[in-house]
């Protein structure tokens, strides 16, 4: 019995159980907790380094009132870029395959900037509905398409992260296929495939840091204009 491609984006369970949430809080574990000596070791520095870096870049363009938001950011965006890249292992889950696990991501961050831009600067948030020196005419259209493209950001913010993933686990798992029935029919043209399918997962490991940056990268934006 052939089974579909696309059981490998099914939640893992075990006796029943869900397994989701295990591979959700397992990348944590991964990393070393930080210490209150002087001197750390070089994966302790790296990994200072890295972070340090992506949340100076990050928050360089942002108002002062949104370098709190600096925690959520570089946690979420080492989340998703290690259970992202976990994912492309053998035998593993990717939660971020998940339409439900990112829009419960994106659908609360994007309103919590959306709230924060209506607390502490409610006409220049409502402005963005309404650019300036629209024809009378054409003011309740460009209010209803400014609204609609409002509501559209968190659904293109977890979409965008779950297709690509998925795209990217299909295309490896189709070019593996061909390749293992290819072998005892035609070594050369499995070979061929073969080095293919290394260049994909090279592809794929680009992707999977990408997606995760990006992600971020919007949510910062969003928040910028709410700041």
């Amino acid at each position: 019995m052939m089974l579909s491609f696309f059981d490998q984006f099914m939640s893992p369970t075990l006796m029943g159980i869900p397994l989701i949430a295990l591979a959700i809080a397992l990348p944590w574990v991964l990393y070393p907790t930080p210490t209150t000596r002087w001197l750390n070791n070089r994966v302790l520095t790296l990994q200072s380094w890295f972070i340090n870096r992506f949340t100076q870049q990050l928050l360089l363009p942002i108002n002062q009132g949104g370098h709190k938001w600096a925690t959520i950011f570089v946690s979420l965006m080492i989340f998703l870029l290690t259970i992202n890249i976990l994912g492309l292992l053998p035998h593993t889950f990717t939660p971020t395959t998940q339409l439900s696990l990112n829009m419960g991501l994106a659908v609360p961050l994007w309103l919590a900037t959306v709230i924060i831009g209506m607390r502490n600067q409610p006409t220049h948030a409502l402005g963005h509905l309404l650019p300036e020196g629209t024809p009378t005419p054409l003011i309740p259209v460009l209010i209803i398409i400014e609204t609609i493209s409002l509501f559209i950001r968190p659904l293109a913010l977890g979409v965008r992260l779950t297709a690509n993933l998925t795209a990217g686990h299909l295309l490896i798992q189709l070019i593996a296929t061909a390749a293992f029935v290819l072998a005892p029919m035609m070594p050369t043209v499995a070979i061929l495939t073969t080095s293919i399918l290394f260049l994909l997962t090279l592809l794929e490991v680009a992707v999977a840091m990408i997606q995760a940056y990006v992600f971020v990268l919007l949510l910062s934006l969003y928040l910028q204009e709410n700041v």
